[in-house]
């Protein structure tokens, strides 16, 4: 995806504005990262969001996973 397309801003882009008293903001970006790392898993997911195949292999697997 190019650097230039409103969805690549969105997904890597900083927040603008003066910054609040407190935590700093968080990127929606880091927000899937800590989630990823409270289900355990460590990986490069934007490369894995990329690849279609072993994305469609993944989920079916967590799908499987959490079926009864």
């Amino acid at each position: 995806m190019g650097e230039m397309r409103s969805a690549y801003s969105v997904l890597v882009g900083k927040p603008e504005g003066k910054t609040p008293l407190g935590r700093p903001r968080r990127r929606w970006e880091n927000n899937i990262k800590m989630d990823l790392q409270k289900a355990g898993w460590v990986m490069d997911w934007i490369a894995l969001a990329q690849n279609r195949n072993r994305r469609r292999a993944d989920l079916s697997a967590v799908m499987n996973i959490r079926a009864p």
